[in-house]
């Protein structure tokens, strides 16, 4: 498939929720909902680009900053988790007790502690985002195939090159399913632990604009966290299809057969 009808796959669906909101919304007078022309003509003297540098891009750091730890804590625990079942067994019933609360309601659990700067925001994205690259890693180390390890058994393949090379390479595809969706998952911590501690940040001006009925800005900022979602999406697509071109191949290879 050409990267031309990709994109166009891709962008299909949201121009045309897109335009339906544009000719439903058109001419209407509610207050709470105003037209999207509105909300497009006060999108550039909203996000500036002195905005951008101020609000925005302090929430994409913290949100990196929590995504990279809660992908490398996920694995290094997912991995040993999945190795050694004695682990498994004895940090199980904490894991699904910390993994059934959801990571909103623990915000200002974590705020107390740690008080409302961006180490608290960045350990509420972690901690939140964590869970599925955890899960997620465990099983794939789990169903690693015991072929293969009786195999890197027989040629005394151990410690980190069977780590390396069986391992991680036969988990990587759910360890990245995992990524994923802690992807999301991050990006909305990110928007709440700003409401719930405002300083700056892309969750705390569109709070700041619903409290002072500013409408259309507070609509321009969703359609932009809209828009960074898409984008980090994309990227992150980029990345898994990189990381994961050998199994991409692999499956093209077993259709075709």
């Amino acid at each position: 498939m050409s990267l031309v009808k990709k994109l166009t796959l891709a962008l299909a669906l949201p121009l045309a929720l897109l335009s339906i909101w544009w000719f439903a919304s058109a001419g209407s007078t509610n207050f709470f909902f105003p037209p999207l022309s509105a909300t497009f003509g006060i999108f550039d003297d909203t996000w500036t680009a002195e905005q951008l540098r101020a609000q925005v891009l302090p929430s994409l750091l913290r949100m990196f900053a929590g995504y990279t730890l809660a992908v490398i804590g996920g694995v290094l625990l997912g991995l040993l988790i999945g190795t050694y079942r004695s682990v498994r067994a004895t940090l199980e019933p904490v894991l699904e007790f910390f993994r059934a609360i959801p990571p909103p309601v623990l915000i200002p659990v974590i705020m107390l502690f740690l008080g409302i700067d961006d180490t608290m925001k960045i350990v509420a994205i972690a901690f939140g985002s964590m869970w599925p690259v955890l899960l997620n890693t465990v099983e794939g180390v789990r169903s690693v195939d015991e072929v293969l390890s009786d195999t890197c058994r027989s040629y005394r393949i151990t410690g980190l090159a069977r780590l390396r090379h069986l391992v991680l390479r036969s988990a990587s595809p759910q360890i990245v399913a995992g990524a994923r969706q802690a992807l999301s998952i991050a990006v909305i911590l990110m928007v709440i632990s700003e409401m719930f501690a405002p300083s700056n940040g892309l969750g705390y001006k569109i709070i700041e604009f619903q409290r002072t009925f500013a409408l259309p800005e507070m609509w321009s900022g969703i359609l932009l966290l809209g828009v960074i979602g898409f984008l980090l999406s994309l990227l992150f697509r980029l990345v898994e299809n990189r990381v994961l071109l050998w199994y991409h191949g692999l499956r093209i290879a077993q259709r075709r057969s």
